[in-house]
């Protein structure tokens, strides 16, 4: 049982490893991007990022609305920025 678990721990201590070096490798990558930020209005960001890919409906209530870009989303609370979120792997993908 015991050699179990370390023969595990051992397979699996370079792949936790490996995981952490990409994650930080893109949040490198993100901190060097210029994507929406909380607060810009629709208007705003359109014009400053361009036309998204595709615009999906609002849903809920509070109305939720998501725009799809390259790379990234943006999810708006009416009209103003609730969160930016990038698809995970893009950032490196896209280097």
């Amino acid at each position: 049982m015991i050699r179990t678990f370390v023969a595990t721990l051992l397979i699996c201590a370079p792949l936790a490893l490996s995981a952490d070096v990409l994650i930080l490798d893109e949040v490198r990558q993100v901190e060097s991007m210029a994507l929406p930020i909380n607060g810009l209005s629709k208007a705003d960001v359109e014009a400053k990022f361009g036309t998204p890919r595709e615009k999906h409906n609002a849903v809920g209530n509070p109305p939720i609305t998501r725009w799809d870009y390259e790379s990234y989303s943006v999810y708006f609370e009416y009209d103003l920025v609730l969160y930016t979120v990038l698809r995970p792997g893009e950032v490196i993908n896209s280097a």
